[in-house]
């Protein structure tokens, strides 16, 4: 079956909110094998919310719209799609007495607007909001489906998971699965990692192959569907046993799983503690390695070591290196991790030093440049990058290119282990 997800509100036009509805109806109903082929975002306007409502019918079998149920003139989705179905609307008493009382409950005057929330399309089924005030609606007419569910997400998410959900399997039984699965990569670009899997992409059916740029990586995102959950993670493993020997190199995790998860996986698999010498990423690595639960297991410690005296004096970075070679050098980015290692007694230790801009830079030294050094038991490694965008953008890809650093050195300390 089709689905057309239609989200109302001028304020979802205008970016005054994050439109969280149509992602989240999406997941779910690919989850349950529905096909969401389209999605479409209206502002409160009668005429054009008609004419989108009229396309939705005209392409999908189900439309189901968020938002615009509320007590307020601007409301108008129930009356639009009670419209286009030509159904007059009623007091639904029920709703009205439900209304009543939750005002009541609180102690709160019930302004009579909000009555309206209690009108309903005829012949609908009623679908009852157990987080709000404002009913569900479904309205079936000649094999075509509008449910109008609330805008507030988490009236929505409820109503959709206890009311929805179950009138989608009644009615329509199973609809098969639809299920994906992502490969993060790192240290390849978007045309490079397609070039690799080409022929896979131009033979694609079923699974499916999309590639996807993110801040700091390119995911590759296989999706299949089956009449089972089994039958359709069969299909993406047939597939992703083509794809992996041939970018395995740039693979760091899959599905769900950041980078720093990632690395923090590999340091606790292999027993190994890490130490941070952080200075144009400001502590950004350290940081996104502590929102991980557990990771005092691996992290010891960090220095944000901003400035060349504490450099010099907490890391021992030689004086002579900041004034010949500078901050920004290879040779201090060595000189850090070294000296983080040894400070915090730990099997890793990392360094990182670079201008992140807008100002401090040289013709020799532009915004973007970054050293980044690590120090363990394979000895000590040194990377060059010339990073671009803003200071925030920077700051983010150079952690990301620390990670991954971190993640290359533990593998091949395993690899070198198994020779």
């Amino acid at each position: 079956m089709i689905v057309e997800i239609l989200t109302t509100g001028t304020e979802l036009l205008l970016g005054q909110i994050t439109n969280t509805n149509a992602p989240y109806l999406a997941r779910e109903l690919n989850r349950l094998g529905f096909d969401v082929l389209y999605q479409s975002t209206i502002g409160d306007n009668r005429e054009r919310m008609a004419q989108v409502l009229s396309l939705a019918l005209s392409r999908a079998d189900i439309v189901i719209t968020s938002g615009g149920l509320g007590p307020t003139q601007g409301d108008i989705t129930k009356e639009v799609c009670a419209q286009i179905f030509k159904r007059n609307l009623y007091l639904h008493e029920p709703s009205q007495n439900k209304i009543k009382c939750f005002f009541a409950q609180r102690h709160a005057q019930m302004p009579q607007s909000n009555l309206r929330q209690a009108m309903i399309p005829e012949g609908a089924l009623i679908l009852e909001n157990e987080r709000g005030t404002a009913p569900g609606i479904i309205m079936e007419e000649n094999e075509k489906v509008i449910i109008n569910l609330p805008g507030p997400p988490h009236e929505l998410e409820h109503m959709f998971k206890h009311a929805v959900v179950p009138y989608l399997q009644d009615k329509y039984g199973s609809q098969g699965v639809i299920l994906s699965r992502v490969l993060h990569t790192y240290g390849i670009g978007e045309s490079a990692l397609e070039e690799k899997i080409a022929d896979l992409i131009a033979a694609q059916h079923n699974p499916t192959i999309a590639l996807l740029a993110r801040p700091g990586e390119v995911i590759i995102r296989i999706t299949a569907k089956g009449d089972t959950e089994a039958s359709a993670e069969k299909l993406i493993d047939q597939l992703q046993q083509v794809i992996v020997p041939r970018i395995s190199q740039y693979i760091f995790a899959f599905d769900d799983t950041p980078m720093e998860v990632a690395v923090g996986q590999e340091l606790l698999h292999r027993n190994l503690s890490l130490s941070l010498a952080e200075s144009c990423t400001g502590g950004l690595i350290t940081s996104r390695l502590t929102d991980i639960p557990g990771s005092s297991a691996y992290l010891c410690g960090s220095i944000v070591c901003y400035s060349n005296k504490v450099k010099e004096e907490h890391l021992g970075v030689p004086q002579d290196i900041l004034i010949n070679q500078g901050a920004v050098s290879e040779e201090t980015a060595i000189a850090m991790a070294t000296g983080i290692r040894r400070k915090l007694n730990t099997s890793l230790g990392v360094g990182i030093t670079g201008i992140a801009g807008p100002g401090g830079a040289t013709a020799e030294k532009p915004v973007g440049l970054v050293y980044m050094a690590i120090d363990g038991p394979a000895g000590f490694q040194c990377h060059k990058y010339q990073f671009l965008g803003q200071r925030t953008e920077i700051k983010f890809r150079a952690s990301q290119a620390a990670l991954d650093m971190i993640r290359r050195y533990v593998r091949d300390l395993t690899l070198q282990e198994e020779i």
